[in-house]
């Protein structure tokens, strides 16, 4: 035994105690490569570059360790490799042109010793920013709110809560107005949440981001987590952004009622993106639908969050009209009556009405294919698909009124109320 074998020995169970210690690592690693113990000390320097990539004592004894000369030091265009032994060929890992990284030089020489930092598969594509943003969609908008038939309530709640502050930038100052906001808009499946979304992003001019639950869940623990907050960093990237969290129940569900610990964290994730905690959030705009607010839970919509709810009801009778305007432009028709339509398809949605126009059409086909000859869609067409297709909103319609009578709690679906007690069915 050497006399630094006990100083060794010691500094040994003082790293083991505080392993954080960066300095007394290096002492060590120093007094190891002294006493000529290279592979133990190469194995406490790449812990210490691990934790501090940029320590330049560490990378200067690493250096030492491995054999590799100073900069500007030895052989140019060659390296002796510590014990001697064939010097290495340019381009080699810790030659003087070598235009690869020393850090991953290193964590290729003590592979067998310390786990590199960070893993990559050889086809996995380098990260990306901007409007390059290749693993997301992030688009650009053409629809503008003049495209949405009807739902003037809407569209005035959205002007007051984006549109107006993003016109007005001055007044917005003045007013102290942040242009960071969450809006959840909820209503039945099938009336134009989504669309209501992509006109919102158009009339901003602001890039549009929509995320669903697939492209958050994965299989593996934590990436569930690390997929959601990518998301919302492509949105800061691409601000102004509407980012759209399409069926927000699904990701953010009540907690008390989730049993599932890896949905738990997932919601957690969420809120976290939602406060900016994890980056600032100014100049993204978080749009948020579900059929079913009930079951989000309640710290969604607590101030700074998704702190604002609009319901977004079956089209009115303009709307409808404009709807099935809008799906029979480019059919052959002749003989339509669109005021009857229009008053025998009252609760009927957005997506009943595409349905309504396309059965129609089928029957006609059908029939020229039968006859052998073309005929126009006419108003028989439109009476038979009447009678096969039902309006889908009123299964949610009798939800939502047991919902707006026993848990209507601070007043929070009072618009869902007056709605159901104008239709008589409150």
């Amino acid at each position: 035994m050497t006399d630094a074998d006990p100083l060794i020995a010691s500094l040994t169970a003082a790293v083991d105690a505080r392993p954080e210690d960066l300095p007394l690592r290096l002492h060590l690693a120093g007094l190891l490569l002294d006493a000529g113990r290279g592979g133990e000390a190469i194995a406490h320097l790449g812990q210490a570059l691990t934790r501090d990539p940029g320590d330049t004592g560490a990378q200067a004894l690493m250096q030492r360790a491995l054999g590799v000369p100073p900069a500007g030091g030895g052989t140019p265009g060659a390296s002796t490799p510590a014990g001697g032994g064939t010097p290495a060929p340019p381009g080699s890992p810790g030659t003087p042109d070598s235009p690869v990284d020393p850090l991953a030089a290193y964590e290729r020489e003590l592979a067998d010793v310390v786990p590199p930092r960070f893993v990559r598969s050889g086809d996995e594509p380098e990260p990306v920013t901007g409007d390059a943003d290749r693993a997301y969609d992030v688009e650009t908008s053409t629809v503008r709110l003049a495209d949405v038939g009807g739902m003037e309530a809407v569209k005035e709640r959205l002007e007051l809560a984006f549109l107006g502050p993003l016109r007005n930038p001055e007044l917005r100052r003045m007013y102290g107005k942040s242009l960071r906001g969450g809006l959840m808009l909820y209503g039945p499946p099938g009336c134009g949440k989504t669309f209501l979304a992509r006109a919102v992003a158009g009339e901003m001019g602001a890039k549009f981001l929509s995320l669903s639950i697939v492209d958050v869940l994965d299989m593996w623990m934590g990436n569930s987590e690390r997929n959601l907050h990518e998301l919302f960093q492509a949105a800061r990237r691409n601000a102004p952004c509407v980012l759209f969290l399409d069926e927000v129940d699904a990701l953010g569900h009540k907690r008390s009622k989730v049993t599932s610990s890896s949905m738990r964290t997932v919601g957690n994730q969420l809120l976290a993106e939602l406060d900016g905690m994890e980056g600032s959030n100014e100049g993204v705009f978080v749009l948020a639908a579900t059929n079913t607010p009930w079951d989000v839970d309640a710290a969604l919509r607590r101030p700074g969050r998704l702190d604002r709810m609009v319901l977004v009801l079956p089209p009115d009778a303009e709307a409808r009209r404009a709807i099935l305007e809008y799906h029979l432009r480019d059919r052959p028709i002749a003989g339509i009556d669109l005021r009857k339509v229009v008053a025998a398809t009252e609760d009927f949605s957005g997506a009943d009405l595409a349905h309504l126009c396309e059965t129609a059409a089928e029957f006609a086909m059908a029939d020229s294919v039968r006859r052998g000859e073309v005929r126009m869609i006419g108003q028989g067409d439109l009476d038979r698909a009447l009678k096969e297709v039902r309006p889908s909103t009123r299964p949610w319609l009798a939800t939502a009124r047991n919902v707006a009578m026993f848990a209507n709690e601070g007043g929070v679906y009072d618009d869902l109320v007056a709605y159901l007690k104008r239709r008589r069915l409150l």
